[in-house]
């Protein structure tokens, strides 16, 4: 009975990236005044095959590289794994704006939750892409009649109720392939999250939320972005550009191969080349080449520094594309494995103009250093978004986020009929 008490307390946040596989696992108590204290007693990763850029390009692939780490967590923690809330991204994922209409249904006129939820529901009808399946509503102002900017309705009176939200969508074909590769493994799924939104929870405060504050996490393959004011969400985006170009380039720049370049990078590698001495330099079998050459570490850095410049230019490309280039107060906030690199920061606020630091997780204890690896910073967030919904805690999440799509039950049943 114990181990089972216990299993249900359990919150899996699942990451499953281009470069690897990582498992957050942890137990949320309600403190006083319904403060929510999450406490991470587990985190694992394993190398990810069989997915590139976000896609699943191999089922059987992911289902092994799944399976190992659930074994490894299962392994430290002593439970099984029972479900999972799972992150999903990709270059194809969609954000667009809708808006919602209904009627008050009481005859007095006070707008209660299922009317918030039915103007929701409404604002979930638009025409999608062909091919596109709905992952999250997410309500950002409502209006009563024509009063417009209200955050939280319920309770007030009127009779017209409308909601402006955003619609995220990803390819259904995406969303099937990797919920299939979980199924496959044993678990079942809480619900499938847009990872950038998960990290976003666990990265920022309300307070730089409401300032103007972007979150951008640097991944191997890709770099996923999302940018708050006044609490909501006004733009998310996904770039086709990684860590991985990084290790590419000195791999080419400096005709090694990729696992000696990839080594460079996070031993020696910063993005910032003019406070290093030209004389200055490294021996590549230091990192594993067959032979020994000598390299400038000023050469490393200045390809280094070039490539994670055009990471930069896009963002702020994005930034431009809602009028926010060096325009949020609060600034920019970078996660993920590759925003580990030296001088980032600095690099960052040179060329954005905006204040910027690394976003490590936030009121989130843990009984492992692992919490301050940047690079679960998703899984982590994936833990807290869990976490958050199943406490109900509307003060902390926002009634908004009890909105949000579920996997659909029709995809789900689809899927466990074919588990043997």
């Amino acid at each position: 009975m114990v181990a089972k008490k216990t299993t249900n307390e359990l919150i899996t946040g699942l990451e499953i990236g281009s470069n690897a596989v990582r498992i957050a696992v942890g137990q949320a108590v309600l403190g006083p005044g319904e403060q929510l204290n999450l406490q991470i007693i587990s985190l694992i990763q394993v190398p990810s095959e069989g997915v590139h850029k976000g896609i699943v390009t191999s089922i059987e692939e992911t289902v092994s590289s799944i399976s190992n780490a659930l074994e490894q967590t299962e392994h430290q923690i002593g439970v099984p794994i029972e479900h999972v809330w799972v992150g999903i991204s990709g270059l194809q994922t969609l954000c667009q704006p809708s808006k919602g209409v209904v009627a008050v249904a009481k005859s007095d006129g006070e707008i209660g939750v299922e009317d918030v939820a039915r103007a929701v529901e409404a604002a979930r009808t638009i025409a999608s892409p062909l091919n596109y399946e709905i992952l999250h509503v997410v309500p950002r102002t409502f209006g009563v009649d024509g009063q417009s900017g209200i955050k939280d309705p319920v309770g007030m009176t009127g009779i017209r109720l409308e909601v402006d939200a955003q619609i995220i969508q990803a390819p259904t074909a995406n969303i099937k392939n990797l919920t299939k590769a979980v199924y496959r493994t044993g678990v079942d799924i809480d619900d499938l999250v847009l990872s950038i939104l998960a990290t976003g929870e666990a990265a920022v405060t309300s307070r730089q939320k409401e300032l103007g504050v972007a979150v951008v996490n640097i991944g191997s393959a890709t770099t996923s972005m999302i940018i708050y004011e006044e609490g909501d969400i006004l733009h998310l985006a996904v770039l086709p550009v990684g860590s991985e170009h990084v290790t590419n380039d000195l791999a080419i720049g400096l005709r090694t191969s990729i696992d000696v370049a990839e080594r460079i990078k996070i031993n020696y590698g910063q993005c910032v080349s003019r406070d290093i001495p030209k004389k200055e330099a490294i021996d590549l079998a230091a990192a594993g080449a067959e032979i020994s050459e000598e390299v400038s570490r000023k050469y490393i850095a200045e390809i280094i520094e070039a490539r994670m410049e055009e990471i930069l230019e896009k963002v702020d490309q994005e930034f431009a594309k809602v009028g926010r280039s060096c325009l949020l107060p609060a600034g920019i906030v970078f996660t993920g494995g590759g925003s580990k690199m030296v001088g980032l920061v600095e690099l960052a606020k040179e060329k954005l103009r905006l204040p910027a630091s690394l976003g490590f997780p936030i009121d989130i204890k843990s009984v492992t250093e692992k919490i301050n690896d940047l690079s679960f910073s998703t899984a982590v967030g994936l833990v807290k978004w869990g976490a958050m919904l199943q406490n109900g805690n509307a003060k902390k999440m926002g009634r908004r986020l009890k909105n949000v799509g579920k996997v659909t039950s029709h995809v789900k049943n689809w899927f466990k009929s074919l588990i043997p």
